[in-house]
């Protein structure tokens, strides 16, 4: 009888747990950014093929978790001549690195919203970050700025591309349910 009442408290658990998860809409989740070119221009671009999980509960942040892929591959400036250069070994090196990944390590309320703590994986290098963010009607937006250099994106002599890369995430997820 205990071990009755033990199995059928763990499918509870499993099933909650099921009906909590979210998958991210790919179709509709970006991430775009900003970098400047020659120290007077702006390139804008964005990537596309964000898969993953999250798991938010505003009452229960310990428990929640985000897991989230971008496609590396999709870089796009609306140059295709940059697009391609972007995707060789000079930046990206997609080949070798397809995905862009963030794994949250931690969520805090902050005042303006909430904080994903995680680390950030790009380029073969691994690095922590923090990324502010707001959720509303099933959308997490958040916005981080990185230094290319820690990633090892475009090396350091490439003067003609800025520094620091200006993000903007979205990411819209739908609930599953069992």
């Amino acid at each position: 009888m205990k071990l009755r009442s033990i199995i059928s408290a763990f499918i509870i658990l499993v099933s909650l747990q099921a009906v909590n998860a979210q998958n991210i809409d790919t179709g509709n989740s970006i991430v775009t950014f900003e970098v400047s070119n020659m120290a007077f221009k702006t390139v804008e671009g964005s990537f596309k093929g964000m898969k993953g999980a999250v798991k938010f509960d505003e009452n229960n942040l310990s428990e929640s978790s985000f897991q989230v892929c971008i496609d590396a591959a999709t870089v796009n400036t609306e140059n295709e001549d940059r697009d391609k250069h972007l995707k060789n070994e000079d930046f990206f090196e997609v080949e070798t690195y397809p995905e862009i990944c963030f794994t949250s390590t931690s969520i805090v309320k902050s005042t303006s919203g909430y904080t994903a703590k995680g680390m950030l994986k790009m380029h073969g290098v691994e690095k922590e970050v923090e990324i502010p963010f707001s959720v509303k009607d099933n959308t997490f937006e958040g916005t981080l700025v990185i230094d290319r250099y820690d990633y090892k994106v475009g090396g350091s002599g490439k003067f003609m591309v800025g520094r620091e890369i200006n993000l903007k995430i979205k990411s819209v997820v739908k609930s599953d349910s069992i």
